[in-house]
């Protein structure tokens, strides 16, 4: 079995490549010239690994070190993607944004990056979470997060581009969400006492993700 240490860098070097994946999908964006049918690929195959991975990995390796009480931060993960994505930033969606219109405005284009931020740190916290637990659990939370990364900094690259500003600061805002991610996995490493809340509360947001954002996309 690893070692921690080995397994805490491990995390970073894994959470900074998942964070390439903003930027590569962002890149998509600004270049224009690939088949959008490859990021529906990437959004149905992430939506049915992810699923299988909060039910068949994290929820139950949550309620082994917590017991039932994991259930609720399980909700509480859920819930609070809900808030930011829907609530505080109700033009978000996965997929390109061709409403100009509702992204010309400074504050939309601010609550969907404040968003999809929530939602990249939470990715870093998952993916910090399961390598706490073992190299297996955090390297399948890692493939579960990087299939979903590509639409991830395709989505916030084509709203900024959709609010009128350039291929600069589309990459700008991709590169703002891996920071995120990045944040996510190296604060997860070092506040390892809490991770009987982090890993439920990063199952939640995994199930929230696929089920209501990645799913009705597909």
């Amino acid at each position: 079995m690893h070692s921690l240490a080995f397994r805490t860098e491990l995390a970073a070097l894994l959470g900074l490549l998942a964070a390439a994946g903003n930027l590569i999908g962002g890149y998509f964006v600004v270049r224009r010239d690939w088949s959008r049918k490859y990021l529906q690929y990437f959004l149905a195959l992430g939506a049915g690994y992810m699923l299988a991975v909060a039910f068949v990995e994290v929820i139950p390796e949550s309620v082994r070190l917590s017991g039932e009480r994991a259930l609720l931060y399980v909700l509480i993960g859920f819930f609070l993607v809900h808030l930011f994505e829907h609530t505080i930033a109700p033009h978000f969606h996965f997929g390109e944004e061709t409403h100009n219109e509702e992204m010309s405005h400074h504050h939309a284009r601010s609550t969907v990056l404040l968003g999809l931020g929530i939602h990249t740190f939470f990715d870093g916290v998952a993916i910090g979470a399961g390598f706490l637990v073992s190299t297996w659990l955090g390297v399948v939370i890692f493939v579960a997060v990087f299939l979903h990364k590509l639409p991830e900094g395709f989505t916030v690259a084509s709203v900024v581009l959709a609010s009128g500003m350039g291929k600069r600061n589309a990459m700008l805002a991709a590169g703002l969400l891996g920071a995120a991610t990045l944040f996510g996995v190296l604060l997860t490493s070092a506040l390892q006492g809490q991770l009987r809340y982090a890993l439920p509360v990063s199952g939640g947001v995994t199930l929230y993700v696929a089920a209501t954002d990645l799913l009705p996309e597909v």
